[in-house]
């Protein structure tokens, strides 16, 4: 194929996971229902924190803003993936795809902050709580975050120009659900080893550096737990703790990494469309329950909010039942 400078009419066709029609409606039911208990369940941590007083606190501050990156960052894609297979059509157009991955960077490199901001707020509560109100205080949160979103934007933004630059083959196949920096590099007939350079680097700095965090914060955690002497307290703790390193270590910061490190030795697109679901779709989905809807004060927060609701229909009830879930 010739490259292809004149993107106005050049257009990907995302393949996703099959080619075969037999499994596009098992790959629709599965991936629909994801993203509704994804979308569900983020928006109930945002419904208690916002609306209870007693949640104004910097852990339910960044768990608030971790709920919404989640609901973007899965709406990014997930939609778009099951209009295609509803309309039974993988086209995309060059527009809608670098925009959508442009949002992709952008809130992927915002949850790796956010996991790492939470691992430093349960650092200090737990090896440091008589200075917590003072290194915590709302104005470093603020700070934390705001400085977060710039550093991802402007990462998107230099990402998305360097693609730009390049130029793609006519009715380029995307091996994928979505349109990844890594798989648009892959695929451009032009020179890209400055982009190449580029995505590595970023992934070592903005992913590497926030990893170190997340492992240091949890050694001193589990160091301070171990002191503790009651041997349930204990236990109780280390759950805890590998419960929150479940999703952003395994789940989410080990496929993503695994997938940006591993794209110019391997051109497995299977593997690398399996891994993307990993922490594009299940880490989101996970991160509700893991962090919050099995946590007393949220469920508290949303048996409050709900009694105090005007009307109390088959919505309320069905809240309800959610939010008892697992008593």
């Amino acid at each position: 194929m010739e490259p292809r400078n004149d993107t106005r009419l050049l257009e990907f066709l995302l393949l996703g996971f099959s080619e075969g029609p037999e499994l596009q409606s098992l790959v629709f039911g599965l991936f629909l229902s994801m993203y509704l208990i994804t979308v569900f369940g983020n928006l109930l941590i945002l419904l208690a924190v916002s609306s209870d007083s007693h949640l104004h606190t910097p852990m339910y501050f960044f768990l608030a803003n971790l709920s919404f990156v989640d609901i973007c960052f899965t709406s990014t894609t997930i939609p778009k993936m099951l209009l295609n297979i509803q309309t039974q059509s993988k086209i995309i157009t060059y527009e809608d795809c670098i925009t959508q991955m442009n949002f992709f960077l952008i809130f992927s490199v915002l949850d790796i902050y956010l996991l790492a901001m939470m691992a430093y707020d349960r650092f200090v509560a737990i090896c440091h709580p008589l200075q917590y109100t003072v290194i915590m205080n709302p104005w470093l949160c603020g700070l934390l975050v705001l400085v977060s979103w710039i550093t991802s934007v402007l990462h998107s933004l230099l990402q998305t120009s360097m693609v730009l630059q390049l130029s793609f083959c006519t009715e380029v196949e995307i091996p994928h659900f979505l349109c990844e920096l890594n798989q648009l590099i892959q695929l451009a007939c032009s020179d890209t080893f400055l982009n190449n350079v580029v995505m590595y680097l970023a992934a070592v700095l903005l992913a590497g550096g926030p990893l170190v965090g997340i492992l240091y914060s949890y050694s001193k955690i589990v160091s301070s737990i171990r002191g503790i002497s009651s041997a349930q307290g204990k236990y109780k703790a280390f759950s805890t703790c590998a419960s929150h390193l479940l999703a952003p270590l395994s789940l989410f910061f080990c496929t993503s990494l695994g997938v940006y490190l591993s794209s110019a030795a391997t051109q497995s697109s299977h593997s690398s469309a399996t891994a993307s679901v990993m922490y594009t779709v299940v880490t989101p989905m996970l991160n509700p329950f893991i962090y919050s809807l099995r946590n007393k004060d949220i469920k508290g927060a949303l048996r409050r909010f709900s009694a105090m609701a005007i009307r109390k229909g088959p919505i309320w009830q069905c809240l309800r039942g959610f939010i008892c879930w697992g008593e």
